[in-house]
């Protein structure tokens, strides 16, 4: 795999299942270098084996696929090239979509009503007079930002309190009706006459903007509404959000309700939001929340944040069941050796169960969980499963695995049957190098677990020491496009999963709590020894060392402790999480955080350096690089800036295609320069 392969990489969304059991819809969303951005369509997967899955719409960027209940209508998010995302709905059968809202910022996510009449969805609301809610107020007129809290930026988003995410409840128009049409000519004299003539429209209750239908806007509250879902009965929606007081102070969160009546005329439309609150929990952050099929149970995803509520280091995910009438909430997870909250949603199935996915080893599994506490793994093995849905006796998965970044299978007779190869394209044009999975003991004899992706030929390949970001994340064995690179261009990728790391258990992820760069740094280099004293065709020699985030930090930290490695690729800062994040991973004394800072060692480093920054980046801001890179600089290490202009955080998984290409492309030249392969060869060699 090269750069140029990146419009190969079709992703694959969370799979909708009609309720019929017959077919699913998901989104194959795909880098494309003409439009510089991310456009895909639905596609119809049968399960039926004898016919294929085909193209379902033509939208620049068709996402988030949901059938309604009663199976008639397919809603989902659709984005013009440039614009923000809409819920559009077309009939399940087919037809032409047709748009449901006009947010000005996008809608983020929606949910149906059991009746299949109504959707809640969240939306990025501005404040008067930002974010072009006032014309002829552009971005650098707006006025002047008075910040008094913590919390008041995100990566990727930007400033937050201006612009939360609150609920809108809107009816669902008949996709089957005949299309509504602007006035014209006389008519529309006469509806201006009839309006003029009628009392101001009540504002809280929303006004239709041309065709849409109206939305009544539920929250108004300063802070996130996520993960609204209605009641099994559709009488109330369930969120989540900060609501409590001295919640800037915390990363606590709570379930909420709102009442919204049963949607007849005349019904109550919406009450306030009001909290659910389980008897026996303690400072938690909620993730999601979702009411059994039976009504008995509300399900929620949470972390346990100990007593000060910002103790989130490592911290598994786990399932709660709490009797939808309140009282005492249950965990039926062992939070410490299962994860649960790597996608954040609760798929229900059946009364009283719900499918979750699991991080475990390097892999993401399938469980189902019963309100009863029971539970069994339903997809298991070397792949990472990333969404799944049960309906009408059928249940499909979205995964990806070492031969492709996206496909979708079907549990047939317990059994998996994969439905589609949306990497086909990829493995015949590009070709993909499956990794090997490794066990080494580190200096301590714990073992660390990971994987090396080696290049063609007999070697001696030079070696580059990949570091995931995090540090509670992992590394897996499914495809993933910066060890093909690599690999392709005549490097042996080395990836493992520290200490620190997730998917092996709180006290795994634990190990470096205030000692970052302690067992963390030795069981990557323990990792990089056992893999060199194993393959006698990796060049011990010709090592490199790089990483992104955390990765960037653990890069610098240890070419500052060992001088071995040829160059790092690195990305090092702070965040927009630093308030909590350092002073739990590191310890809150100055001497805590100076005997875990690179800065405090900069002068230890001989190895050159190539920093790589987003210049939007939030989470690790982009002074942190230029700080490093001049400090290497005074210091006569050789050392380069490589800055892209736009980006956040997210720069190597979601930055525009173009950048992806360019940044790929930048890493292999430096590498070249000091690990140069018969593919990739020095700068003189190419000339």
């Amino acid at each position: 795999m090269k750069s140029e392969h990146l419009p190969l990489l079709n992703s694959v969304s969370a799979p909708a299942l009609h309720p019929d059991g017959t077919r699913a819809v998901v989104s194959v969303l795909r880098p494309d270098f003409d439009a510089d951005a991310y456009v895909g369509q639905l596609w119809t997967v049968p399960l039926d084996p004898d016919q294929p899955a085909r193209r379902l719409t033509r939208g620049f960027r068709d996402a988030a696929p949901d059938f309604s209940p009663d199976g008639q209508v397919l809603a989902f998010l659709r984005a013009a090239a440039g614009g923000k995302p809409q819920i559009h709905i077309v009939e399940a059968a087919g037809g032409e979509p047709q748009p449901v809202t006009d947010a000005p910022l996008g809608v983020s996510a929606f949910a149906w009503s059991p009746d299949s009449r109504q959707l809640v969805y969240s939306a990025r609301t501005p404040e008067d007079g930002r974010y072009g809610s006032t014309d002829g107020v552009s971005a650098g007129g707006e006025d002047a930002r008075l910040i008094t809290d913590y919390q008041y930026r995100m990566n990727g988003v930007g400033y937050t309190a201006d612009k939360p995410l609150q609920l809108f409840l809107v009816e669902v128009p008949d996709p089957g009706a005949e299309p509504r049409v602007e006035p014209q000519g006389r008519a529309l004299k006469a509806r201006a006459a009839a309006s003029a003539a009628q009392p101001a429209p009540d504002s809280a209750a929303g006004t239709p903007a041309g065709p849409l239908p109206a939305a009544r806007q539920l929250t108004t509250a300063a802070t996130d509404h996520t993960g609204a879902s209605f009641s099994a009965d559709g009488r109330s929606i369930y969120f989540t959000a900060a609501l409590h007081e001295g919640s800037d102070n915390d990363l606590a969160s709570g379930i909420y309700r709102i009442t919204v009546g049963d949607g007849s005329a005349g019904a109550e439309t919406a009450g306030e939001p009001e909290p659910v609150a389980p008897a026996n929990t303690g400072r938690q952050g909620v993730h999601a929340v979702r009411e059994s099929q039976d009504g008995q149970w509300l399900f929620f995803l949470a972390q346990d944040l100990g007593q000060s509520g910002q103790d989130f280091v490592a911290r598994n995910t786990a399932l709660y069941a709490l009797p939808a009438g309140g009282g005492e909430a249950t965990r039926l997870s062992d939070v410490e050796t299962m994860d649960l909250g790597c996608n954040g949603r609760l798929e229900l199935r059946g009364p009283d169960s719900v499918l979750l996915l699991n991080n475990t080893r390097g892999t993401v599994e399938l469980l189902e969980f019963r309100a009863s506490g029971t539970h069994g793994k339903l997809v298991q093995g070397e792949r990472v499963v990333t969404g799944a849905a049960a309906r009408g006796g059928s249940l499909v998965f979205s995964f990806a695995d070492a031969s492709t970044a996206g496909d979708v299978a079907v549990l047939d007779g317990g059994q998996l049957r994969v439905l589609t190869d949306f990497s086909a394209p990829l493995r015949s044009g590009a070709g993909i190098i499956e990794p090997l999975e490794l066990t080494v003991p580190s200096g301590d004899g714990y073992p660390v677990h990971g994987w090396l992706v080696k290049p063609a030929g007999q070697g001696p390949h030079p070696v580059l020491l990949n570091i995931h970001g995090g540090p509670f994340a992992q590394f897996t064995g499914a495809l993933f496009d910066e060890a093909q690179v690599y690999a392709a261009a005549g490097y042996a990728v080395l990836m493992c999963n520290p200490r620190g790391s997730a998917g092996y258990g709180q006290e795994h992820g634990r190990a470096i709590k205030e000692k970052m760069g302690t067992l963390d740094m030795q069981d990557v280099l323990a990792f990089l020894d056992g893999a060199l004293g194993k393959f006698e065709e990796l060049d011990a020699g010709a090592l490199g060392i790089m990483g992104g985030s955390y990765g960037g930090y653990l890069t610098a930290w240890t070419i500052s402790h060992d001088h071995r490695f040829l160059d790092p690729v690195s990305f090092t800062g702070s965040s927009d999480i630093g308030w909590f994040f350092g002073g739990e991973y590191t310890g809150r004394s100055s001497e805590q955080m100076a005997a875990q800072s690179p800065m405090a060692r900069v002068d230890q480093v001989r190895t050159p350096a190539l920093v790589i920054h987003s210049e939007e980046d939030l989470r690790c801001p982009v002074e942190q690089g230029q700080r490093y890179f001049t400090a290497l600089k005074q210091l006569g290490v050789e050392a380069a800036f490589l800055v892209f202009p736009g980006e956040s955080h997210e720069l190597s998984r979601s930055g525009t295609p173009h950048h992806r290409k360019q940044r790929f492309d930048q890493i292999l030249q430096w590498w070249s320069r000091y690990l140069p392969t018969a593919a990739n060869p020095a700068p003189a060699a190419r000339n």
